[in-house]
């Protein structure tokens, strides 16, 4: 899928243009291309901070977020890498806790493609080069890296090594790289083992599990296995956390849902399994405020949320064990909200209905803007023969107004860049 990513400013667009115009327009894996870049601009990936670097199909952002909240509370300073971005590319890469500004990320592409615009490199194997060419950079005491796609062989497991690696909650996704099966998936993931480090990872499926422990095993990591050797468990308003420091007890997330509890225990377990950046309980504890964007957010009053007589809430639920989560979230409340839903055409719709319609009011099946997407009119008639009112609509501000009798709440969901498409409409970009 190609990135498609757009600047307003129009340094760093030039300089997105000319990586269009040079590497490939799809997803690629491998470390050979991204080895050969870093090369060229000083090999920075052996220069960062200590890395806590988190693989997973769901649940792998919150983690982050998390981790970087437990860090920044405990008084480091911290970069951060995710993906993808929501409104603006800028928010991929937060350098000693701030957004990279639009100069300084015109620059480092400028050199970036200077040095090795003749590899082929990928739009995401260029944007890590730059990401750790800045991290590399600014003086900083840890880096938070969410991996790309897979963990293996995505680029950013090109570093020589890590602090922690952890592995949040699989599913089946991008199945034409990481393979059709869920222990074909987490042999992938599990690839950002290395030796001597902690792995955390939450329970998986026992042969997801097997598979897990395998790779470490070879590859001489240290496993940290929920349901082994750490514990959690959610008890009225707090998670009750358990490994070998002891017991601790967590607030539950702002996140909402239920499948953020695991998400803020397993940042936990990740920055109590290592011992190079004390992290006090206080802090671990701070970490679950940490706000992280489109997962069942509720947006602000805006030029989209002022049209709803409820709330407008946003999730990037794009796969089925991510819809899942959304419909534990759902199911909680006294009321069906509205749906509104785009899907990428790679992504199971099927499925991602199948887990929503016990939970949601009508449907609204409108296009995600700039990508393959299912048509609406066939997702209206996913939806309709799962016994859900549905009705495509050009786009959001169409469903919305076809939506002016409803006066309950409004979801929207199906793609994050569906979702970042909705920040932007409301003027509510990340910071």
């Amino acid at each position: 899928m190609a990135d498609h990513a757009r600047s307003d400013d129009p340094f760093v667009q030039a300089q997105f243009d000319r990586l269009n115009a040079l590497g490939p327009g799809a997803d690629t894996l491998g470390l050979e291309r991204i080895t050969r870049l870093l090369a060229r601009v000083g090999d920075p990936h052996r220069a960062l901070p200590p890395v806590f670097h988190v693989a997973g199909t769901n649940g792998k952002g919150s983690t982050c977020a998390f981790l970087r909240a437990g860090l920044e509370a405990a008084g480091y300073r911290v970069h951060a890498y995710t993906s993808p971005h929501l409104v603006r590319f800028n928010e991929r890469i937060r350098v000693a806790g701030t957004l990279i500004d639009d100069r300084t990320l015109a620059t480092l592409l400028a050199e970036v493609l200077d040095a090795g615009g003749d590899i082929g490199a990928s739009f995401f194997e260029v944007t890590t080069a730059a990401a750790f060419l800045a991290f590399a950079r600014t003086p900083a005491d840890a880096c938070v890296i969410e991996v790309g796609l897979g963990g293996r062989l995505d680029a950013t497991n090109v570093i020589p090594t890590s602090l922690v690696g952890g592995i949040a909650r699989l599913g089946i996704d991008h199945q034409a790289f990481l393979g059709d099966t869920l222990e074909a998936i987490a042999g992938e993931k599990a690839g950002i083992a290395r030796a001597g480090v902690p792995l955390v990872t939450l329970d998986q499926p026992a042969s997801c599990a097997a598979v897990i422990e395998e790779v470490a095993a070879a590859t001489g990591a240290t496993p940290q296995r929920r349901g082994a050797e750490w514990h959690s468990r959610t008890e009225g308003d707090t998670i009750r956390f358990e490994d070998t420091r002891g017991i601790l007890d967590l607030p539950l997330p702002a996140l909402p849902g239920a499948h953020q509890h695991e998400n803020l225990a397993l940042a936990a377990a990740m920055l109590r399994a290592q011992d190079r950046l004390p992290v006090g309980d206080d802090a671990i504890c701070a970490a679950a405020r940490a706000h992280w964007p489109a997962r069942m957010q509720r947006l602000r009053p805006g030029p989209l949320a002022d049209r709803v007589r409820g709330s407008l809430l946003l999730d990037g639920a794009h796969n089925r064990n991510a819809a899942d989560a959304a419909a534990a979230y759902l199911a909680q409340r006294a009321d069906k909200p509205a749906l509104i839903l785009g899907v990428l055409a790679n992504k199971d719709a099927g499925g991602i209905l199948d887990a929503l319609a016990p939970y949601v009011g009508p449907v609204r099946t409108i296009p995600v803007p700039s990508h393959p997407f299912h048509a609406p009119e066939d997702l209206a008639a996913l939806a309709a023969a799962r016994g859900l009112q549905a009705e495509p609509a050009a786009d959001v501000p169409a469903a919305l107004g076809s939506l002016s009798g409803w006066t309950g709440d409004v979801l929207i969901l199906g793609s994050l860049y569906l979702a970042g498409r909705v920040l932007a409409l409301n003027d509510e970009a990340p910071d």
